[in-house]
């Protein structure tokens, strides 16, 4: 346990039973009472902003979090299977953890999570992924308009809107947050 005063931004703690990561701190100092501390906490399941009003010496738990690289091997259903870079243990978590870029995911790519006591609680991919082209409809002469788009699957079937010189077999980056298009790998 640690007092609220001793909170900083990026913390991870357990208020209302919930695990939250710290935010924002402000200190504040009426004229009238006693100082205190407006924070804002996020919730790690939920995403969900939560104001907190702490007072200086209110008792609060910073949790105790581990983050590591893992591989990624295989799927398996609604989890997938990572092994710890360094020990080559093995652990079964949610596929929700990576939230909407897990269709970026191919196996033997590294990421990174984060256990709280033998649980997950986060996981993170690279900010960036490299994918081939399978197919890609072939650009039409003259359809050069500035910008213009396709759509095109890239290895692990995800469709993604790409320029009009991109063909079936380039490789490309992709932005694993936004789902764009980066560049062409030469």
């Amino acid at each position: 346990m640690a007092k609220a005063s001793e909170v900083k931004v990026g913390n991870i703690l357990r208020y209302n039973g919930e695990l939250v990561t710290v935010t924002e701190v402000m200190h504040r100092t009426p004229g009238k009472g006693g100082a205190f501390y407006l924070d804002k906490f996020r919730n790690i399941k939920t995403g969900k902003i939560v104001e907190a009003r702490l007072a200086t010496d209110e008792q609060v738990e910073i949790c105790r979090v581990e983050t590591s690289d893992y591989q990624y091997l295989y799927d398996d259903g609604d989890f997938m299977v990572i092994m710890n870079n360094e020990t080559f243990d093995q652990h079964n978590i949610s596929k929700t953890l990576l939230g909407p870029s897990v269709r970026f995911l191919t196996e033997g790519m590294n990421i990174i999570v984060s256990f709280e006591s033998e649980e997950p609680i986060m996981a993170q991919m690279p900010n960036n992924v490299e994918l081939e082209i399978t197919y890609s409809e072939p650009a039409v002469k003259g359809d050069t308009s500035s910008g213009a788009l396709k759509t095109a699957t890239a290895e692990n079937g995800v469709e993604i809107k790409v320029p009009l010189f991109i063909n079936q077999g380039d490789k490309i980056k992709v932005d694993t947050r936004t789902g764009d298009y980066i560049e062409r790998v030469k």
